[in-house]
């Protein structure tokens, strides 16, 4: 058998959990014990019921998860939030989730995982978030029209869609950057322009950054919350299967954003 605590510690030394600090909801790391022992890992984005149900059906006792149990804060244990948790209790399930951590790391992080999917070399950092760099950054010389079918097969994949802010049809991509997630804001946006980025791929942003990225001449590429942050809880999953000899599955469960 499989000792939780075991694959918790060798995943908390392996993300560099400790070190790397998080909004307070993140709660990054083992989130909820189960009686000691893994027999398959599952892997999903967020949080819900519909995510542990499923992982009960495919029999998994140790959830991976990017965004976490407590996501949304504090709430009272009555209702969805207390049937969530019974049911982990009654299936025996652990919970663990990473987010910043998991987002920066070089081998198994959504960034470095998502440029890879695209076809980008990173030789950079990028987007600061608490004094770290999340994302990533680097050069290219690709028709930005096929990093937006790209990124559009790949969002299409996972069950979204992506779309990019307007570019002539023979523009190039000379200077990119990345960040999954909600990467695009007033300071990502300001970051790429200060380092010379003409093309920014994000997971999702605000209306506004769409406006602000034109008077930059910045083409921003938003290729789905969702779908930019499946690659990193999935190949952790795999790495945690192949590592300790168990099952491992990925859990689809798109929000459609």
């Amino acid at each position: 058998m499989t000792s939780t605590l075991d694959v918790t510690a060798y995943l908390d030394s392996l993300l560099g959990t400790a070190s790397i600090p998080d909004y307070s909801n993140a709660l990054n790391g083992l989130q909820f014990e189960n009686d000691g022992t893994i027999t398959k890992a599952a892997a999903s984005v967020d949080f819900s019921s519909r995510v542990v149900n499923l992982a009960i059906e495919q029999k998994a006792d140790f959830l991976i998860l990017h965004h976490g149990m407590f996501w949304n804060g504090l709430k009272p244990v009555t209702g969805s939030v207390y049937s969530r948790m019974r049911a982990l209790i009654e299936n025996n399930i652990a919970v663990y989730s990473s987010h910043l951590p998991l987002d920066k790391h070089a081998e198994f992080g959504n960034n470095v995982l998502l440029s890879k999917v695209l076809g980008v070399e990173p030789s950079g950092e990028f987007a600061q978030v608490k004094g770290l760099a999340i994302g990533l950054t680097g050069e290219a010389d690709i028709a930005t029209s096929v990093l937006v079918e790209r990124s559009k097969d790949f969002a299409r994949k996972h069950g979204g869609g992506a779309v990019a802010t307007g570019f002539s049809d023979n523009r190039v991509t000379r200077r990119w950057a990345m960040c999954t997630g909600a990467g695009a804001s007033s300071e990502t946006l300001e970051e790429a322009h200060t380092l010379g980025v003409d093309t920014l791929i994000v997971g999702e942003g605000p209306h506004h950054t769409a406006v602000q990225a034109d008077e930059l001449g910045i083409v921003v590429i938003y290729a789905g919350h969702y779908a930019t942050e499946t690659l990193g809880v999935a190949a952790l999953a795999r790495h945690v299967g192949e590592k300790f000899g168990i099952e491992w599955t990925m859990i689809s469960a798109p929000t459609g954003l």
